[in-house]
């Protein structure tokens, strides 16, 4: 009889273990599911805007579906660029800019424009007369006036912020300004009449400055000169871009925090407009793929990825004061300019979505806030 009582005990209390896991099961992949839903930009909408550069590509099919579903921000990745927009004086393209812009409109994403001054790109008439010549510092004024005028002027009220001037300090440490036809011409000043023009076409858009390797200490402090003269020249400049294209070597933590704590100390806004991390080492000259040269993502390469996207988005959140956008430099891993740049046909690995749009474990680790 005690036999049978206490069998009878121990099956009831299995049958209660048993149901009690079995709704934490159904709690568990609820739960999952729901994160399912969740995009980039609801992890971090009490943080920051999350965007992504894009092109037409992007703008159907399942690509679209992910856009919409991660991200809250695009930013135009070729078609606002001086080649493609505006390639002759009096022709402008606006197919690419007027669709994305459009798209952007329709599902309720916040546009940044790129970029109105660089030194890439820019298509020859700018800088040449009739006859081949070198145009005068006014009319060289006048075009890119008249450039910024009539885009940024289309666009008012649609793009709310513009990456002005790109890429203006040189490479070089022990130069200051990088030497372009724009400053052969018509000298400094037009760093500042970029800004300028816009400001005076669209005044309630936020104006950036836009550079790479602004975490690397020595670049960091040029940057930052030449940004700080802006400012104490009553300059409408509202805010630095600093471009992120890293990689699993680097930045260290470090140079990350006191990259963002120093131009912070300017009170402008911080947006990071071009993420992406690459596997290999930075190189900037272009070169050919070696022969044997490796470019699959092994995994120690993925972990070293992981890793990295874990302490850069750690070191954003803890920053969020002061960064007020992250935009991804492409969607996924099926297209990534790094395949292109800096070794033509080299496949790089850079972004948080592989080539079947799925979900890197990297993604994972930045919305994870236990860190």
């Amino acid at each position: 009889m005690l036999y049978q009582k206490l069998k009878t005990n121990t099956i009831s209390s299995s049958r209660t273990i048993s149901i009690y896991l079995f709704f934490i099961l159904l709690g568990m992949q609820s739960l999952r599911a729901q994160d399912e839903t969740k995009g980039l930009k609801d992890y971090y909408k009490n943080f920051f805007p999350i965007g992504v550069a894009v092109n037409g590509h992007s703008l159907a099919g399942k690509e679209a579906h992910l856009l919409q579903k991660e991200f809250n921000s695009v930013t135009l990745e070729n078609a606002m660029k001086m080649e493609v927009i505006h390639p002759q004086e009096h022709v402008y393209n606006w197919a690419l800019a007027d669709s994305i812009v459009a798209f952007a409109q329709k599902n309720r994403l916040r546009v940044r424009g790129h970029t109105l001054l660089w030194h890439e790109q820019v298509p020859d008439w700018f800088f040449l007369d009739d006859q081949g010549a070198l145009v005068s510092k006014d009319t060289l004024l006048k075009r890119l006036k008249d450039h910024i005028t009539t885009v940024v002027g289309r666009y008012k009220g649609k793009v709310y912020a513009w990456d002005v001037l790109n890429e203006a300090i040189d490479d070089n440490p022990k130069q200051f300004l990088r030497q372009s036809k724009w400053l052969e011409i018509a000298g400094e000043e037009i760093l500042a009449k970029a800004f300028e023009y816009a400001h005076e076409v669209d005044p309630n858009a936020l104006l950036f400055y836009n550079d790479y390797n602004s975490e690397r200490p020595e670049k960091r402090e040029r940057i930052y000169r030449l940004v700080k003269k802006l400012v104490d020249d009553g300059v409408p400049i509202h805010g630095i871009g600093l471009q992120g294209h890293w990689s699993i070597f680097e930045p260290s933590t470090s140079d990350l925090e006191q990259a963002i704590e120093r131009y912070a100390s300017l009170g402008l806004q911080l947006h990071f407009t071009e993420l992406d991390v690459s596997v290999y080492p930075w190189e900037k000259e272009r070169r050919r793929k070696r022969p044997g040269e490796i470019d699959a993502l092994t995994p120690a390469l993925e972990e070293k990825q992981i890793a990295q996207y874990e302490m850069i988005f750690s070191v954003f959140r803890k920053y969020k004061s002061h960064i007020t956008s992250v935009t991804f430099w492409n969607l996924s891993d099926r297209y990534s300019w790094l395949d292109h740049y800096p070794v033509q046909g080299r496949k790089n690995y850079p972004l948080l979505f592989d080539r079947n749009l799925e979900r890197k474990k990297a993604y994972y680790k930045v919305v994870d806030f236990k860190n």
